[in-house]
């Protein structure tokens, strides 16, 4: 499987779109400061992921959320919204 998901910083509430295989060792090492785009926002919270058998299909999804504005605003509006009812 693979994985596209998003980490909220807990240090300034930054989203981070990413893609992976592992995902609980991909959140872990973000965790650790082992990514230098999210080193310095160390500690970060996973709230949401989706999981794809094609890696083909996952790239697409993350391509999308982080190039075209509308899918990443609507991800976040949801993403906002549970986090609200929580």
């Amino acid at each position: 499987m693979f994985y596209v998901y998003v980490i909220k910083s807990k240090k300034d509430g930054t989203l981070y779109i990413g893609l992976t295989e592992d995902l609980r060792k991909r959140f872990s090492e973000h965790n650790q400061g082992l990514s230098r785009y999210t080193k310095s926002r160390r500690p970060f919270a996973l709230v949401y992921y989706e999981a794809y058998a094609s890696e083909k299909d996952a790239r697409m999804r993350e391509r999308k959320l982080k190039h075209f504005k509308n899918s990443y605003t609507e991800l976040k509006k949801r993403i906002t919204h549970s986090l609200d009812e929580a």
